[in-house]
């Protein structure tokens, strides 16, 4: 039997939408096809389809966009720039349409202005300075030359079975415009004509359109100014000369040099030389980082004053900056469930509004028994509504905030993941590298009497030179710190688990657990072991010639940030709930160290995940870790949280990747989101308060068509500039 074929996913670039009921239609279409699950992204322009290969294919999902009435392109390895660039040309020529649409409407402005000095109201003062003949000389072209996107529009949309906004913006101005046709043809001077009406609102529409591209295209800012820093061609090493290659070009397991001051073109590994890297675009962190042999340098960084030769690792799609841009454009397609009521808003929008205006029309023509007022009145209704601003409430905030995120090393997975975290009320932590460093480090030294510390760490460090244990290392480290050079031991053998014995210029020396020097014969005196139990260290003895030197006190030292990252969460209102498999001295030792009161020990991989399932009954958990044997508790939490340093089962299984290894990142993603959720709030007021407030004053008559073409035309341009407000938002803050 064949074994199911694996879900593909497809990401799409559309054209034609106009409004949020656009995307509600092409989402609706796409997801009736069978084994096809979509997301369309309204502020992006784009759709991300999973589908399953035996039921669906490529072909027929973007056939079914363009019945639909609207385009779709693959963005398979879709080229950036060449995208941009075919933005901006279309930018460029809808903003040579405008500008041709204003001034053909210039001279209808005199007039409105005295029209409108009459008040709100469109028939109090009805001013007609110009000709007629010449009205509808200047209103045609604009109408159905500038406007005719309304119409295909409309007629796309209406030929795929839905309703958008062009739908309201041709009905609506076509209404006018006719009206007025119909009133010049039969030389009825008793009736006023609205050419005005028509061709004004058509060009604000379009002066909101192109204030609306221009700022929809800074909510992705953050992203193209990461991209941009990936320089354009490497320094690659060829036959012992310097050869530049495009990055394009460049393949893994290729030398290439790194000069001062360059852009690292790809992820690699140091092979020589020492130098600094400037890693805050990826990471948020301001400090320079240390580079030498064996250290991973990333592409978009920037190198520091050494020279550095590296191997690449990691080229085209497989850097980690290829990555981050994966992570927040998938981020950025998702939908928070508190965008569920404005789509299904959106899609029902544009018919209710029809029948309103509809409504309204009757209503003023039976009570009042004239017919222009009710036409007017009705066009105020249709164009005054607008879905836009509904469908750019939510998309924009969630790609200004993933953006930001991404700038200061919060790689956000989903949107859902974002909206949730801000919600956290407990946050389990786990203790081995991601409250502690993650690798021993000597943290006491005592000594017998008479003994020289010096002289103690170069004979132990000498000798555990032979062995690769990480307590072997951490006391080899110490002694290069204290800048001491370990000599070679002679003879070294070392016994697993317990230590080495060996000879160091000529002397016998054995370093290793209380229990190993014990026995060898070298017992360690009580008055060198206790303290260090006392503070959950571990020791390790050190004897010469059949003499106890002294132990060193080793263990997992707290991260310098995480006290202050501790209290952070906890200003924030978060508990602080720390599990690990460390004994419980060590345990209440990092607790202590870290601000937390509360902590569980000896809490084995799968007792995590079912602390957190018991956890979660007093509120949204989550859940930051680093390890293979933290990803059941990740899966188990509401939110995860992934250590960027960590293993890859661990980031796989969390919602939230941080870059740095840093608790801090946690308190700035929660940060984050409630920002994010803000801004989204406020949108989505914004765009209900203005439609319930709008409509019901422009369908009893308060307010005028051009004014209303105008509000319509500023709602969106207001929800988006709102949420690029989020751009002020900076990583270290509540």
């Amino acid at each position: 039997m064949d074994s199911p074929v694996a879900p593909q996913t497809l990401e799409l670039s559309l054209g034609g939408m106009s409004c949020a009921a656009c995307a509600a239609r092409i989402e609706k279409v796409l997801n009736r096809l069978p084994g096809v699950e979509a997301n369309v992204n309204f502020a992006a322009e784009t759709a991300r389809v999973r589908y399953a290969p035996e039921l669906a294919d490529q072909a027929a999902i973007v056939a079914a966009v363009a019945k639909a009435g609207f385009t779709a392109t693959p963005r398979i390895a879709r080229d950036r720039e060449a995208e941009n660039a075919r933005k901006e040309a279309e930018f460029a020529a809808e903003l040579r349409l405008f500008w041709i649409s204003a001034i053909l409407s210039l001279p209808f402005l005199a007039q409105m202005v005295d029209m409108l000095s009459g008040g709100m109201n469109a028939f109090a003062h009805h001013a007609e300075w110009l000709p007629r003949w010449l009205q509808c000389l200047l209103a045609t072209p604009v109408q159905f030359w500038i406007g005719r996107r309304f119409y295909q529009g409309a007629w796309s949309s209406l030929r795929g079975g839905g309703a958008n906004m062009d739908v309201l913006v041709a009905l609506g101005t076509s209404v006018a415009y006719f009206f007025s046709l119909a009133v010049v043809l039969l030389d009825r001077h008793d009736l006023h004509v609205y050419f005005e009406a028509s061709a004004s609102i058509i060009t604000l529409v379009l002066l909101g359109k192109l204030l609306e591209a221009r700022a929809r295209a800074r909510t992705s800012a953050a992203i193209e100014a990461l991209l941009r820093l990936q320089p354009p061609t490497a320094q690659i090493e060829q036959d012992g000369q310097l050869v530049e290659m495009p990055v394009a070009q460049v393949l893994a397991g290729m030398i290439f040099v790194l000069r001062p001051g360059d852009a690292v073109p790809v992820d690699g590994e140091v092979l020589s030389g020492e130098s600094s890297a400037d890693e805050a675009m990826l990471t948020g962190e301001s400090v320079p980082v240390a580079k030498a042999t064996g250290d991973k340098v990333f592409a978009a960084t920037v190198n520091g004053d050494g020279v550095l030769r590296c191997r690449a690792t990691g080229v085209g799609a497989d850097t980690l900056l290829a990555g981050i841009v994966r992570l927040v454009e998938q981020a950025q397609g998702g939908k928070p469930a508190v965008q569920r009521l404005a789509d299904r808003i959106a899609a029902i929008f544009v018919p209710v509004v029809v029948l309103i205006a509809l409504l309204t029309f009757l209503g003023w023509w039976w009570l009042g028994g004239e017919l222009a007022p009710a036409l007017v009145n009705a066009v105020a209704v249709l164009v005054i509504a607008c879905p836009c601003a509904l469908g750019l409430a939510t998309p924009t905030a969630v790609m200004v905030g993933t953006g930001q995120g991404a700038r200061a090393g919060i790689l956000v997975k989903n949107a859902e993941a974002l909206e949730l975290a801000e919600k956290i009320k407990v946050l389990v932590v786990d203790k081995t590298g991601t409250l502690t460093e993650g690798r021993p480090a000597v943290l006491d030294v005592r000594t017998a009497a008479g003994v020289s510390r010096d002289e103690m760490l170069l004979l132990a460090a000498s000798l555990e030179q032979a062995s690769h244990h990480p307590l072997a290392q951490a006391v080899v480290a110490a002694t290069r710190a204290a800048g001491l050079e370990p000599v070679m031991p002679e003879g070294a053998q070392a016994v697993g688990g317990k230590g080495v014995s060996g000879r160091v210029s000529g002397r016998p020396v054995l370093v290793g657990s209380p229990d190993f020097l014990a026995e060898q014969g070298v017992p360690l005196p009580d008055d060198l072991l206790a303290p260090l139990l006392v503070a959950a260290l571990t020791p390790v003895g050190v004897a010469v010639d059949g003499r106890a030197l002294g132990a060193l006190g080793v263990a997992d030292p707290l991260r310098t940030t995480s006290k202050a990252a501790v209290a952070r969460l906890q200003a924030l209102g978060v508990r602080v709930v720390m599990l690990t498999g460390d004994h419980p001295a060590a345990a209440a030792r990092i607790a202590g160290e870290a601000g937390i009161s509360e902590f569980r020990a000896q809490v084995l991989p799968g007792e995590k995940a079912a602390a957190v399932e018991a956890l979660r009954g007093e509120g949204l958990v989550g859940m930051v870790g680093d390890g293979i044997n933290d990803a059941p508790a990740l899966a188990a939490a509401d939110v995860s949280f992934a250590i960027g340093a960590g293993s890859d089962v661990a980031i796989e299984a969390a919602d939230l990747t941080l870059v740095r290894n840093d608790l801090n990142s946690v308190a700035d993603a929660i940060s984050l989101s409630r920002a994010t959720l803000g801004k989204i709030r406020q949108n989505l007021f914004f765009a209900f308060i203005y439609n319930i407030l709008g409509i019901p004053a422009a369908a009893f008559g308060l307010l005028n068509p051009v004014i209303a073409g105008a509000a319509m035309a500023m709602s969106s341009v207001s929800v988006v500039s709102n949420s690029l407000l989020l751009r002020r938002w900076r990583a270290g803050r509540k």
